[in-house]
């Protein structure tokens, strides 16, 4: 089974004791790609010095809403001189992650609009896909993304809307990022709204080290879990875990302009 985790902060300290072990454990499961997403200015050398330097992993680059009061008006700037700089670069595949987050009452609505708004503009003229973060705000982030129009779409990542919510991401042309959420039994909505999804709607990520799966509560997410994810996710479609794996490995390569192995 060969799968793509569409999104992860393999960057973080959380790995920094085992962060090659992880990669190597991984790679035996069939993770062959994973991605690995810019939150503020400060990591992004850090990732792309990572990236670099293992098979298999890509970049993202993007200024987070929950990080809205780290983030400096230069910072856009700088981003933007990161992707020129490295544009068409093989290891660059999308600007992210960015977004809106109306769960964190504390951070401003109109200062995150700005700066989704700032950050979508740069996707447009990169002609890159949009990883994004999106916290009880899917009217107003699909409301903006119909202004922008994406020519490469993206993905919102950790999906946890409504069934009329991702039929408006699909047609803006976004895929919906799946994980360790629609894993537990409690999400009751969250896995009817996955298990009536088409197949060509669905990626798989971890968001690693957050948002651990059922099977594996509270502990440090990974890449080393997305098999598990997939077969459970699977089973909420009575398909198994390899057509699953499948269809979201080709989404994804699709979506990041990757060759399908």
């Amino acid at each position: 089974m060969r799968l793509i985790d569409t999104h992860t902060h393999l960057d973080f300290p959380d790995f920094d004791a085992d962060r090659g072990e992880v990669l190597a454990r991984s790679r035996a499961q069939g993770v062959e790609r994973l991605v690995v997403l810019g939150v503020y200015q400060a990591n992004w050398q850090r990732l792309w010095d990572l990236v670099q330097h293992e098979d298999g992993l890509y970049a993202a680059f993007g200024l987070h809403p929950v990080y809205l009061d780290q983030h400096q008006p230069e910072h856009l700037e700088q981003l933007r001189d990161w992707l020129q700089r490295l544009a068409g670069h093989p290891k660059l595949c999308a600007v992210g992650e960015f977004g809106l987050d109306y769960f964190l009452t504390e951070l401003d609505p109109a200062r995150q609009q700005a700066l989704f708004e700032a950050q979508l503009t740069l996707a447009a003229e990169f002609e890159l896909p949009a990883l994004l973060h999106v916290r009880r705000a899917h009217g107003p982030t699909i409301a903006t993304l119909k202004r922008y129009r994406l020519k490469r779409g993206g993905i919102i990542h950790a999906f946890a809307g409504s069934h009329e919510e991702a039929k408006e991401y699909l047609k803006l042309g976004f895929k919906l990022g799946f994980g360790g959420a629609a894993t537990w039994p409690q999400a009751l909505r969250l896995r009817k709204v996955f298990a009536a999804l088409p197949l060509d709607a669905i990626v798989l990520e971890t968001d690693s080290p957050d948002m651990a799966p059922a099977m594996h509560p509270y502990q440090r997410n990974s890449p080393l879990f997305l098999p598990d994810i997939c077969a459970a996710l699977a089973a909420l479609k009575g398909i198994a875990p390899e057509e699953l794996a499948r269809a979201s490995s080709s989404n994804s390569c699709n979506l990041f302009g990757w060759q399908q192995t």
